[in-house]
């Protein structure tokens, strides 16, 4: 039975795992900000070494766009000590540790599917912030799994939760029809994270479900899956209510996971349905 100690466990991928992992299969920690404070060494090192976990699952981070900017050195503190933090104690413990990244990391200027070749450019604090975090965990530890996904939608606070109850207030909706990217359930994720976690095949992944849209195209199919109407209005995002400082294109080519062939993500819209009907 393997020991993961889950990190951000309140959060909408931390949620997810939980949700799909097999009780008999896993024992599981799990810690938010409530219990561990991440960006505290000692009371990582000292959880650690009191649970010693087989794997470190950093789920947790500052993700609000706008936080970040607002407040860059907490956007570091949590997104980049944090993970450094954990990486130290994942080498101390010889444990395996999951880093959790982002599209972010890249300018968003391409016009083709980024891979896990191509240079990083962040254009936010955010993507910045998180960045840092990757590059601790390479620093600090060998036995690591760095995922960049991108318009991850679960339990919580995200794209899909947002629109919905937008679209029971009855107003117009102005929704950005230039960018574009993959959207990716939590569950999926974690389905993936947790086969991911039983290899050695260590190293940075692109992990989102399969296929492109933009968000204008993202929200009408999330009204035609609820079997809910609302007038949408397709604009520029700096028209759009759901408008903030990301890369326009954010669309990650799982590049490494077709080189091995270690694992197929379904596609969004199948994806998508199956979160909405409750299926996870």
């Amino acid at each position: 039975m393997l020991k993961l100690w889950i990190c951000g466990a309140n959060g909408q991928i931390g949620q997810a795992i939980n949700e799909v992992l097999d009780p008999l299969e896993f024992e599981v920690f799990n810690s938010d900000k409530e219990e561990l404070d991440i960006t505290d060494i000692d009371e990582v090192i000292s959880f650690g070494e009191i649970n010693r976990p087989d794997v470190i699952i950093n789920c947790a981070g500052v993700t609000h766009i706008d936080v970040c900017e607002e407040d860059p050195k907490l956007a570091y503190k949590v997104n980049a000590l944090g993970a450094r933090n954990l990486a130290i104690i994942s080498a101390k413990l010889n444990a395996k540790i999951v880093q959790l990244s982002s599209d972010d990391v890249f300018d968003g200027r391409s016009l083709d599917p980024y891979n896990e070749f191509d240079k990083t450019n962040p254009m936010t604090t955010y993507g910045r912030s998180k960045l840092a975090g990757e590059n601790y965990v390479k620093e600090f530890t060998q036995k690591h799994f760095i995922l960049r996904s991108t318009w991850v939608y679960g339990k919580g606070s995200n794209f899909v939760s947002h629109f919905l109850e937008r679209v029971e207030s009855g107003d117009r909706i102005s929704v950005a029809a230039d960018q574009f990217g993959s959207p990716t359930s939590a569950n999926e994720l974690a389905r993936f994270i947790l086969y991911i976690i039983k290899t050695n095949e260590y190293g940075t992944y692109h992990a989102t479900c399969t296929g492109t849209c933009s968000r204008y195209a993202f929200a009408k199919e999330i009204l035609a899956l609820t079997g809910k109407s609302a007038e949408l209005k397709a604009v520029p995002t700096k028209e759009s209510e759901f408008s903030v400082a990301r890369p326009a294109y954010a669309v990650l080519d799982n590049f490494i996971m077709s080189i091995i062939d270690v694992y197929d993500f379904p596609d969004w819209k199948s994806a998508l349905k199956d979160f909405i009907q409750g299926g996870n």
